[in-house]
């Protein structure tokens, strides 16, 4: 998608009269080190060069970023901390415009109703340690402390909390948004609802988000947090500890206050998460006898929220993945009570991470439940889809300086050993974890909800002005 010099000189034109008083605000192509200094992609693998990037300072700015950007004939994709797996935030293809939103930091916490209001450039660990310091206060979202909460916000945000809470965009109440003709309005349950379906899900197709208002919780007194590491022996040898943890989690009766994960990488695979109670309740759910596994075992107790979400972010595969670009691939499914994996499958995966020429060492598979809360909320009140998720997958794999052919084999095989396993299943996908190769990619994040999110895009961005290569289309 290229613009032609005619185009480009319009736009700079109309951006720079925007950015008058601060020239620093807004990057072009033909300036030095653009990529470096202003681009900054994440996926090294998807190169992308957007019209412009700009990094505004107030609402209206960003209204007017969008009238130029229209006048222009151009697309136009927000950016909060950048971590889109397929560069989405730069547009995921040349041409766009890109707001940055790395200025909206505003924060204010109502004492009364423990509603925090915070601008949509704010880090997750920024987030989490503001909510904190004024009242200690808490809401469900990621580990990665570097990822925004823009997008976070608005694709679903799903972390250790998340069983007992929701996802991160059942914590909204009230947005501030930018629309396809530069109105600046808000949305929540009571005002202009429809768009704020759309953007509790769907968000990068239908405006710019730049402010939250979010419900908030107490923040965990204490903490379990807990690891089995298994590092002996082939991972074929690992397939009974992965049923069982299956078998342990599909139980529609565990304690939403257990939070886990199973990662499968090159030195072993690991299970562990967070316990929000006490040791002995811990212990009481029987954890470690039910995996039944030569593990090393690494069990502590904290009683500081902070150093709770530090410890998140020392996972092993967040270390790799974190906020560090690269060339690397994902791919993800979402399973639910009806499509476990069974038996036979979980052992033909384990037995192909031991023979498959995989490319790279820097390979995760990384199981994540959900579940709790997330499944209680309504299909129809969010664009969010995978109300019925009991679990995902993510697979992921980072080239050493690029990514190989067989790298990314690797990760489709994965899916297909799976997929083959659990015949005539419509897996999801997350949104979070954006996959270009996806025949439909907006049926499988969005399913059901799809139709309706067209429905709505027609008559708040007809002209499809909020566009990445996967975003809702007008119906």
């Amino acid at each position: 998608m290229g613009n032609s010099p005619s185009t480009s000189s319009a736009l700079q034109t109309c951006l720079n009269g925007v950015f008058a008083n601060n020239r620093g605000a807004v990057s072009y192509p033909s300036d030095p080190f653009y990529q470096l200094n202003a681009v900054k992609p994440y996926n090294l693998d998807i190169p992308v060069t957007p019209a412009a990037v700009v990094r505004p300072t107030t609402t209206e700015d960003v209204s007017k970023v969008v009238q130029c950007a229209v006048a222009s004939g151009l697309k136009v994709q927000p950016r909060s901390g950048g971590h889109s797996y397929a560069n989405y935030c730069l547009g995921g293809q040349d041409g766009a415009v890109v707001v940055d939103l790395v200025n909206f930091q505003k924060f204010e916490m109502n004492t009364s109703t423990w509603f925090a209001t915070f601008g949509a450039g704010t880090l997750l660990g920024d987030l989490t340690e503001r909510l904190y310091t004024n009242g200690q206060r808490a809401i469900a979202h990621g580990t990665c402390p570097q990822v925004g909460s823009g997008g976070h916000l608005t694709i679903g945000g799903l972390g250790p909390l998340s069983r007992q809470y929701g996802a991160a965009l059942d914590h909204v109440e009230e947005v501030e948004v930018v629309l396809a003709n530069g109105t600046i309005t808000r949305a929540s349950e009571s005002k202009n609802s429809d768009l704020f379906f759309a953007l509790k899900g769907a968000a990068a197709g239908f405006g710019i988000i730049t402010e939250f208002v979010v419900h908030t919780e107490p923040a965990p007194p204490s903490t379990v947090n807990y690891a089995y590491h298994i590092q002996l022996g082939k991972k074929s040898s690992f397939a009974n500890t992965f049923a069982a943890w299956q078998d342990i989690i599909k139980d529609p009766s565990l304690d939403r206050k257990l939070a886990s994960q199973v990662i499968i990488m090159e030195l072993g695979m690991i299970i562990s998460g967070t316990y929000f109670g006490t040791q002995d309740q811990y212990n009481a759910l029987q954890f470690e006898q039910r995996l039944a596994q030569n593990a090393t075992v690494s069990i502590h107790t904290l009683d500081n929220w902070l150093g709770t979400v530090s410890n998140w972010a020392e996972n092993e595969a967040l270390k790799l993945i974190g906020g560090i670009p690269g060339p690397f691939y994902s791919k993800s499914l979402a399973f639910t009570q009806n499509t476990l994996i069974p038996y036979k499958g979980i052992q033909d995966l384990f037995k192909y991470f031991d023979s498959a020429d995989k490319g790279t060492p820097l390979w995760f598979v990384i199981f994540d439940l959900e579940g709790g809360k997330v499944n209680d909320i309504p299909l129809s009140q969010t664009a969010y889809a995978h109300r019925d998720a009991l679990f995902y997958v993510q697979t992921y794999a980072i080239g050493v300086g690029v990514l190989l052919d067989k790298t990314r084999a690797f990760l489709n095989n994965i899916n297909k050993i799976i997929q083959d396993a659990i015949p005539g299943v419509d897996f999801g996908a997350y949104a979070g974890y954006v996959d270009p190769t996806l025949p439909n990619g907006q049926h499988s994040y969005w399913g059901s909800n799809l139709p309706r999110l067209q429905q709505i895009k027609t008559l708040y961005d007809p002209r499809d002005t909020f566009h990445n290569p996967q975003s809702v289309r007008p119906a």
